[in-house]
């Protein structure tokens, strides 16, 4: 792509950015659930919950990610703190196409085992190995073991994406996105200040990758790691500091205009 055409798909991208991340964005999708919330554990595991049950249509993510915080007595910190087999049995009845009542459990017990532990979900994605700055596939990876550290359904795994198994993982990096993006707009929460903003990998899914395509910003084929990281690097050279931001513009093409 020459510098005219990247100057005018940035100047395309940044409209498209400016009229779809704004707070009307925020009540018809996911990331609502942990704006209900005004602590900063309540806020993350909101967050990453609603993250892990956020595929197929976003109505039906929101009323789950809704009925699930309602089981939880709206307290989601204190509910994991306070798990054990009576309250447990309360999410029985929940179900979000094939996340079921057992991968719920098991989410909620390991998140447990992860703010008792280690400190919570901040501290474990904030992980670097020695002597190296902060990666997105390694900080993944990472809590994808820690997650399953203890025992658990073999069925569960599938729920956590891995990107050393060549996974996008785009229901963490929308995750990540949340947490770590400071957003002036006020849709991502930006409560979590030690991992670099540019740093993060852009969110991929069939709708943002199609119109990445159409716009020339992606080449693989395949919706996987690597077409994650090829689509941000092309991001980063219309903003280097705030690539993810453009995540709003692909989402809205696609979604809503059908690019």
């Amino acid at each position: 792509m020459n510098k005219t055409n990247l100057s005018q798909l940035k100047i395309f991208l940044n409209e498209k950015y400016q009229q779809y991340n704004n707070k009307k964005f925020i009540i018809d999708d996911p990331v609502s659930i942990p704006h209900k919330y005004k602590y900063k554990e309540d806020i993350e595991i909101a967050g990453f919950l609603t993250s892990s049950i956020s595929w197929g249509g976003r109505k039906s993510i929101i009323q789950n990610a809704n009925k699930l915080m309602s089981l939880m007595g709206n307290s989601p910190f204190d509910f994991i703190m306070n798990a054990n087999i009576n309250n447990l049995n309360l999410i029985n009845s929940f179900v979000h196409r094939t996340f079921n009542s057992t991968d719920c459990k098991f989410f909620i017990l390991s998140l447990k085992n992860i703010y008792t532990k280690y400190a919570g979900l901040e501290e474990i994605f904030s992980f670097t190995k020695q002597n190296e700055k902060w990666n997105a596939r390694t900080s993944i990876s990472h809590f994808a073991n820690i997650f399953f550290e203890i025992p658990h359904p073999e069925h569960t795994v599938k729920h956590i994406a891995n990107p050393n198994k060549g996974s996008a993982a785009k229901k963490i990096n929308m995750f990540l996105r949340w947490m770590v993006r400071k957003d002036l707009n006020g849709v991502d929460l930006g409560i979590w200040e030690n991992i670099p903003i540019p740093e993060l990998i852009c969110p991929l899914d069939v709708h943002s990758a199609t119109t990445s395509r159409k716009l020339g910003l992606l080449q693989r084929k395949t919706n996987d790691w690597k077409a994650a990281v090829e689509l941000t690097e092309n991001l980063k050279k219309l903003d280097s500091d705030d690539p993810v931001k453009y995540d709003f513009a692909l989402f809205g093409l696609g979604v809503f205009e059908k690019f």
